[in-house]
């Protein structure tokens, strides 16, 4: 039970950190807008979609975007945190481990929660609708902050092992902005050439993105049935993708914080 009331504690004192600090929400939820207007109105009117308006294309993939790039905020807070000393000041306190890291992911979701209220907003503003069930819809936004969490993971093993804020942001921009663009976020993966189309459909981002469209209904309804299985069961592949994260990047995250905490 200590682990649990202890990532309790820093769940909160992370939380109160982004209330106390506006400007985390400010620019976790400017990018996606800018994202939003940028695509829906710039590119929006080049990109043709039989049987569904783009708006309703495309803010599924701003969703599965902005979680994504949401979570990266765990690896530079914690190598912030590294950076200030603040570890070594957790190590001579009575409590689990691990319960900093579970308290900063857990917290992290709290800001994926604020964007994604503010991306749903946009996305009326500019056209979108969700044609399915409360259920359904809510489903939708669990599988993507499932998701989510599981980079949350993954960012804090590399915000222990870079240790300098500056070098994470960049490190992780990097990495996840092809993720995020070679795959089905913003455009459909037909006319990828043949290795951009398969590695696009079998990447998890173009499956969280296409469970969010089919759960938020934002199919069109004479759309063929995609070749690849993981778009075929996105909920499924995306879930065993979760799984996989966690159970890899959980165990490597707690030791890599046991090791810096020993320097």
């Amino acid at each position: 039970m200590s682990l649990v009331s202890d990532s309790l504690v820093i769940t909160r004192r992370n939380v109160i950190k982004i209330r106390r600090v506006p400007d985390l929400v400010v620019f976790a939820t400017l990018s996606p807008i800018m994202f939003v207007l940028l695509f829906r109105y710039v590119f929006g009117s080049a990109i043709p979609l039989e049987g569904i308006g783009y708006a309703e294309y495309l803010l599924p993939g701003i969703l599965a975007q902005t979680v994504i790039f949401g979570s990266t905020v765990t690896g530079g807070a914690l190598a912030e945190d590294l950076q200030k000393g603040l570890i070594d000041r957790f190590r001579s306190l009575p409590m689990s481990r691990a319960a900093v890291l579970v308290g900063r992911t857990v917290a992290d979701q709290v800001l994926n929660v604020v964007s994604i209220v503010v991306m749903l907003l946009t996305g009326l503003a500019v056209g979108w609708r969700a044609h399915s069930s409360v259920p359904e819809f809510v489903l939708a936004l669990l599988v993507l902050l499932a998701f989510a969490f599981s980079i949350s993971w993954l960012m804090a093993l590399v915000g222990l092992v870079v240790r300098t804020p500056e070098v994470v942001n960049n490190a992780s921009f990097i990495v996840i902005f092809p993720l995020t663009f070679i795959a089905n976020t913003f455009v459909p993966t037909d006319n990828f050439p043949t290795v951009l189309r398969v590695f696009a459909d079998w990447n998890p981002v173009s499956s969280v993105t296409q469970a969010a469209r089919e759960l938020f209904g934002n199919t069109a309804a004479n759309a063929p049935e995609p070749d690849a299985w993981s778009l075929q069961h996105p909920v499924v592949y995306t879930l065993i993708w979760v799984g996989i994260i966690l159970a890899v990047f959980v165990p490597l995250s707690i030791r890599q914080y046991e090791k810096a905490a020993d320097r």
